[in-house]
């Protein structure tokens, strides 16, 4: 049975999850990749280094968030917001967004695209000179979401 998540539903997903998937457009080319993220309430937060997604960002900052939860094929939240895609250069915006980034709850194995500096999760309080590639935030705006809740039975056999 498939419903419409409603705004508080939304913002219980968003936070909860660590990885979404983002789409860019620009010109004649979509692309959509998935990130790791921070979320704290009003922007998702994410680190990157030079590529398509952060070219296409640059040239297009409209961009689309995508993340979900998924308990099986019959359990699941799902949102989508837009927002305005930002680069945090300026080094109080980009520490802050690593602070961020560094206060979700991960699990002790993660990529390294998800560690931050060798030395994760711990960090200096100079972020700027340790933790290298690109922060970017985009601010939400419109969400929606949906979910579906059914009890599974199984095939039987």
């Amino acid at each position: 049975n498939l419903v419409k998540l409603n705004s508080s539903e939304i913002e219980e997903v968003l936070p909860l999850q660590i990885i979404g998937r983002i789409g860019c457009l620009s010109h004649d080319m979509s692309y959509v990749v998935p990130i790791s993220y921070a979320y704290d309430g009003e922007c998702v937060y994410a680190r990157t280094y030079e590529g398509l997604k952060i070219n296409l960002m640059r040239k297009n900052p409209n961009v689309c968030l995508q993340t979900d939860i998924m308990e099986n094929m019959a359990n699941w939240k799902s949102v989508i917001a837009w927002g305005e895609f930002k680069e945090l250069t300026e080094t109080s915006e980009r520490n802050e967004g690593i602070q961020k980034l560094l206060a979700r709850k991960i699990s002790g194995i993660a990529s390294e695209t998800v560690q931050l500096s060798p030395v994760w999760p711990f960090a200096s309080s100079e972020y700027s000179e340790e933790i290298d590639g690109i922060i970017f935030c985009i601010r939400l705006g419109e969400k929606t979401g949906r979910f579906e809740r059914s009890e599974y039975h199984g095939v039987s056999g």
